[in-house]
């Protein structure tokens, strides 16, 4: 795999540019793998926060005194924090530049995510197509992999989202 640029600035005249993030339907090649640093370290206010605005008042995530006589001993992370942290992590390098998502599937919890954990993530390419309805746009298929301290599965989906073809491929194409 050749290095990608996933952030460049675009000259729009004089001494003016302006920020172009993500990548290109042609940027993915099948079979690379992507690790999303840096990681991010899960505290309690996360937890509590997101399951609260996510309408998840189970006592286990957020009732110290409740979660303390379960088997686990303490809170654990709501899966929707997990969820939502695994997939900004892996943001910037697959869907920045997206025009759309559409859907994930398959998605395993695998293990439990506790307050102080760090978690990572890491994206395997596994198809690509052009678009049949939308000329200039493609469909990318990724296996996204939420990691605890850096090497144990916690979560686990597919996703699919429409990317563009770059303009110049566009325009190498027709000529």
């Amino acid at each position: 795999m050749k290095s990608k640029v996933l952030s460049k600035l675009k000259h729009v005249g004089g001494q003016r540019y302006v920020e172009s993030h993500g990548l290109y339907y042609d940027d993915f090649e099948v079979g690379d793998v992507i690790e999303h640093k840096p990681g991010r370290t899960v505290t309690e206010v996360d937890n509590i926060w997101q399951s609260l605005i996510n309408m998840n008042t189970h006592p286990l995530h957020i009732d110290s005194e409740y979660a303390e006589s379960t088997e686990f001993g303490k809170p654990l992370v709501s899966s929707l924090v997990t969820f939502s942290i695994i997939g900004g992590l892996s943001l910037a390098a697959t869907s920045a530049r997206a025009i759309a998502n559409l859907g994930w599937k398959n998605v395993q919890l695998l293990s439990p995510v506790f307050i102080g954990d760090t978690l990572y993530a890491e994206s395997k390419i596994l198809s690509k197509r052009l678009s049949n309805s939308r000329p200039g746009q493609g469909i990318v298929t990724v296996e996204t992999k939420g990691l605890k301290n850096s090497s144990d599965i916690v979560l686990i989906w597919e996703r699919s989202f429409l990317v563009p073809v770059e303009p110049q491929s566009i325009l190498d194409a027709l000529l």
